[in-house]
């Protein structure tokens, strides 16, 4: 199935439940960036009407992680068993085995709320998004100023690994790299300014 028929399947099948469609705002960077905690604080401002897109993993939950709340922790099999469902909306195998995705059923239960969505996404899915609504989407991508930066907050989170650390400062060059796909970029080098920019980027889309 292209791009284009699976747009129109999740889109006729909002029309058949008589959904209205909201818009669809996609945080994307390498992981470190600061993306997570510039979507918590749009998520925050009522005004904007948003709610988080909860994605579904193949990992294990870490530290205080709920299922439902964090993320879906689905068995490899079901992960992939939903892949054949034709149950996602977008997913990638981000690390061997490691899956993440959108399910169609979260974004159709945001929008029967009446709500825009808000992802926080790999960069792979986050294109996807865009690419399969490219009027209703507003992609973003949040850079860090700089690789070094990116390998101490990392560090600083303290969840994981030496060799985690590394696999995903690996693989940061090529995530930097697809940076002007995006409709715009948030350069996270001082948060309180990145947050005043996303929140400007966010409420403009939505106004529009």
């Amino acid at each position: 199935m292209s791009f284009n028929q699976l747009a129109v399947k999740l889109v006729s099948v909002s029309e058949e439940n008589n959904i209205k469609q909201g818009k669809l705002i996609v945080f994307s960077a390498p992981s470190g960036s600061g993306k997570t905690t510039i979507v918590r604080h749009l998520l925050k401002q009522k005004e904007l009407n948003l709610e988080f897109s909860i994605s579904a993993t193949s990992r294990a939950a870490r530290g205080n992680e709920q299922h439902g709340k964090d993320y879906y922790y689905l068995s490899l099999e079901e992960f992939k068993n939903n892949i054949k469902a034709d149950a996602f909306l977008e997913w990638e195998e981000v690390y061997r085995d490691n899956f993440y995705g959108t399910l169609k059923t979260e974004v159709e239960k945001i929008w029967a709320k009446g709500k825009h969505v808000i992802f926080d996404i790999d960069v792979s899915g986050g294109l996807r998004i865009k690419r399969k609504f490219p009027e209703q989407t507003l992609s973003v991508f949040v850079k860090p100023p700089d690789l070094n930066e990116l390998v101490r907050r990392l560090k600083d989170r303290g969840e994981e690994s030496e060799d985690k650390i590394s696999m995903r400062v690996a693989k940061a060059p090529a995530e930097l790299a697809t940076a002007p796909l995006f409709d715009t970029i948030v350069v996270n080098a001082n948060l309180e300014d990145a947050l005043k920019d996303a929140y400007t980027l966010v409420s403009d889309f939505i106004a529009k």
